[in-house]
């Protein structure tokens, strides 16, 4: 098998298993609990807590744990929305985010509140200018992806929160850092409130946090045990220890494992640019382990399929949907509708990748030479 869709999810790391193994069988006392057993996973619980807050110089009570990046981006956004509605009801986006999230304007629209959207220049940036102007005195909030899922692009954020707070100091910025955490460094300083998912970064599927500075004020979505006023119920300890030891991981060698991925992305672009019909979705400011290629004759569904048959995955966008990111940048229908995501990892060996554009070439000519008889 030839795994090429780390973006999408990640294995789990030998260590974040055995954390998670380890806490499940050790600590099964209910955390809320007076008795030992109950006192002792608390214990661990803290403990882990802390050392989380100190890989990120921030404090403990600043992290609210959440299943993903999706729950954290729900509870950061409308929860800022339902806190504020008072002072304001403009909020602004981009328009590289993650579908998902667009789900969340929908909402929040058609309860009142007005949703504008930044301007990105030719290779993905927010326009600052732009910004300048959208943000007014009733604007509460701006959320910006600092890595865009799709073509990896990295928004400047300490640049972008500088901007916001000279216009309206009351403004917060949220960011989605699911793609960001792992892959490139990132200051929480910088931001005042994001969203991370561990099964990005090889820990487990179903826990992530929201990242909420201490003086930032939000509404909870959700209501029950007043032990945890904005996340209810019962702390899965045994994936919260899983990933602290996932991001454990992620924040070491990040210079080293980005040299890395960067020459095995310039392996990819070297060989793909010399074939026709293929056009590289790449900015300088793209991230390496993040990749997206468009066709001009093929449908990537179909070549995703093919390669798929040869065990090698990668990410598509499906029934001809349109790449959002893509077109935001390139402003170009075509180019947005068959594109195909290659997302690399420190994991991907060389041989992985010669087997990819091995296998790639007999299937994109193969395709190509049908469509062209």
């Amino acid at each position: 098998m030839t795994y090429l869709d780390y973006s999408a999810t990640t294995p789990m790391s030998l260590d974040a298993l055995d954390a998670y193994v380890r806490i499940s069988k050790e600590f099964i006392g209910a955390i809320y609990s007076n008795n030992m057993a109950g006192k002792n996973a608390k214990k661990i619980l803290d403990e882990t807590t802390k050392e989380i807050s100190d890989m990120f110089n921030i404090m403990d009570k600043e992290i609210i744990y959440t299943s993903g990046a999706t729950e954290a981006n729900n509870m950061a956004i409308i929860g800022v929305a339902l806190a504020n509605h008072k002072r304001g009801k403009h909020i602004i986006t981009s328009k590289l985010e993650h579908p998902s999230v667009y789900e969340i304007y929908n909402y929040l629209e058609s309860i009142g509140f007005e949703i504008s959207y930044v301007n990105n220049d030719e290779d993905g940036l927010i326009v600052f200018d732009d910004l300048k102007k959208l943000i007014r005195e009733d604007t509460i909030l701006v959320s910006i992806s600092a890595v865009n899922y799709d073509t990896g692009v990295r928004q400047p954020l300490k640049m972008l929160r500088q901007i916001i707070k000279k216009e309206n100091e009351h403004t917060l910025l949220h960011s989605d850092l699911s793609q960001a955490i792992g892959k490139t460094p990132v200051s929480f300083r910088d931001i005042d409130l994001g969203s991370v998912s561990a099964h990005k970064i090889y820990g487990p599927k179903g826990i992530g946090f929201l990242y909420k500075n201490n003086l930032v004020k939000i509404t909870p979505l959700l209501y029950g045990n007043k032990s945890n006023n904005y996340k209810p119920g019962m702390p899965p300890l045994p994936l919260i220890v899983s990933m602290k030891e996932s991001l454990k991981a992620a924040v070491k060698d990040i210079d080293k494992r980005d040299r890395y991925v960067s020459l095995l992305n310039d392996r990819i672009v070297s060989k793909l640019e010399k074939i026709s019909g293929i056009k590289i979705n790449k900015t300088k400011y793209s991230i390496p382990h993040i990749l997206n290629i468009s066709f001009e004759n093929v449908l990537s569904e179909t070549l995703s399929n093919a390669l798929s048959n040869k065990e090698i995955y990668v990410s598509t966008n499906m029934n001809n949907e349109i790449s959002s990111s893509v077109m935001a940048i390139y402003n170009d229908l075509k180019r947005s509708k068959s594109t195909m995501r290659i997302s690399l990892s420190h994991l991907t060996t060389v041989l992985e990748i010669n087997r990819f554009l091995e296998i790639f070439e007999v299937e994109y000519n193969t395709l190509n030479n049908l469509i062209g008889r």
